[in-house]
C-alpha cells in the first residue's frame, strides 16, 4: 500500500510540479519581404521600392518553460530538443518580466541598427529620432516621439548608440543640454538627468531610433525578442529599395545580430534554426561567420550554408548566388 501510494505521489509530483529546466527547440520562421498578422514585416513608405522575390526569413528558437518532470523527459528523448538549467535563460536575479523586457530592448535594437546600416549600404539619408519616451522620465517633459535628435551634452548624434555614448560617463542629477528638430524649427533645452537600477550614469528616458530625412521605413514583428533578426531585417530593406531581386527567387533564411555599421555576430541556437529554416522549405542559410564551425556540424540535407560577415558581405554573397559564382561557404 505505501508503495503505491508513494507511486500516486511522485506520479502526480512527475507530472505538475515545475522543475528548474527549460527545452530550447525549432522556432516559427518569418518572412522579412511578406507580411504576418496582415502587416508587412518591412512598411516603406514615401521611398522608392522595387520587386522582390523568393523568401528571406528570420529564424528563432523556441523556449519551453515551466516544464514538469514528465515533460523534460520527453523534450529530452525526442532528440529534436536541449533540455539546459532554467538559469541559463532567466539568471538568477532577475525577473522573468525584466528578461522578457531586456529581449524586447534587444529585439529593438535589432530593427534600428538594421534600418540604419541599410540605409548607410544605400546611401539614403538619415536622421535619429526620438522612438519612444519613457514615462516620468527627464524627457518626458521635454521630448516627443518624432522629435529629431541633434546634439545631446554638446555632443552631435548619427545614430542612436551616438545618444548613448553622449551619455556615458554623466551622473544623476547632472544638467546637459539636448538640442532637438520639432516641426522644422531647432531648439534647445537644459535636462537634469534621472537615475535608473543597475546605472551608474545619469538617464535622458528616450530610446533613440533611426529614420530616412525622407520618407519611412518601419520594421515590425509582433511579439518577438532578442537580437538575432538584425542580418535578416536589414536584407529585406535592402532588397526593397535596390534594383534586382536579392534572392534570385530562392527561398533563403538566416540569422545573425547586427550592429549600426552593419557588422554580424555569432548568435545562440544554430541548429535549431537551420532545422526550422529547412523544414519551411529554405534552401539557402545564412551564417555569421563565427557560427560556421557549429552550423557546419550540425547542418540538415539540403540546406546550402552561406558564411557571411556583415550585412554588405550578405548582400555581395548572395548578388554571387544569383550569378552562378561561387559563395563563401562554412
Amino acid at each position: 500500500m505505501c508503495a503505491a501510494l508513494l507511486a500516486a505521489v511522485l506520479g502526480v509530483l512527475g507530472t505538475s510540479v515545475p522543475i528548474p529546466l527549460v527545452a530550447l527547440g525549432p522556432g516559427p520562421t518569418y518572412d522579412t519581404l511578406g507580411d504576418v498578422g496582415g502587416a508587412p514585416v518591412v512598411f516603406v513608405d514615401g521611398l522608392p521600392t522595387f520587386p522582390t522575390s523568393g523568401h528571406l526569413n528570420m529564424t528563432t528558437v523556441a523556449v519551453s518553460d515551466r516544464l514538469t518532470f514528465v515533460q523534460a523527459m520527453r523534450a529530452w528523448a525526442s532528440g529534436a530538443r536541449r533540455v539546459v538549467p532554467r538559469t541559463q535563460i532567466f539568471p538568477p536575479g532577475k525577473t522573468d518580466e525584466q528578461v522578457r523586457a531586456e529581449n524586447t530592448q534587444q529585439f529593438a535594437t535589432s530593427e534600428s541598427n538594421a534600418e540604419l546600416a541599410a540605409m548607410t549600404e544605400l546611401a539614403i539619408p538619415t536622421r535619429v529620432v526620438v522612438g519612444a519616451v519613457v514615462p516620468d522620465s527627464p524627457a518626458s517633459n521635454l521630448l516627443q516621439v518624432g522629435d529629431e535628435l541633434v546634439t545631446v551634452s554638446g555632443r552631435a548624434v548619427g545614430s542612436p548608440a551616438a545618444v548613448s555614448d553622449a551619455l556615458a560617463g554623466t551622473a544623476p542629477g547632472q544638467n546637459v543640454t539636448i538640442t532637438y528638430r520639432r516641426a522644422g524649427q531647432e531648439q534647445s533645452a537644459d535636462v537634469a538627468l534621472g537615475s535608473s537600477p543597475g546605472r551608474a550614469q545619469g538617464l535622458l528616458g528616450v530610446r533613440a531610433a533611426v529614420e530616412p530625412r525622407a520618407g519611412d521605413i518601419k520594421i515590425s514583428l509582433g511579439d518577438v525578442g532578442g537580437p538575432s533578426a538584425g542580418l535578416m531585417f536589414g536584407l529585406a530593406v535592402v532588397d526593397k529599395l535596390s534594383p534586382g531581386e536579392l534572392t534570385g527567387g530562392r527561398f533563403v533564411a538566416g540569422t545573425g545580430a547586427i550592429d549600426a555599421t552593419g557588422d554580424v555576430s555569432p548568435i545562440g541556437g544554430i541548429p535549431f534554426k537551420m532545422h526550422a529554416a529547412r523544414d519551411a522549405g529554405a534552401t539557402v542559410f545564412l551564417v555569421p561567420d563565427e557560427n560556421c564551425a557549429e552550423a557546419a556540424a550540425n547542418a540538415p540535407d539540403g540546406l546550402q550554408l552561406v558564411r557571411v560577415t556583415g550585412l554588405a558581405d550578405a548582400v555581395r554573397q548572395l548578388d554571387a548566388l544569383d550569378e552562378g559564382a561561387p559563395a563563401a561557404s562554412c
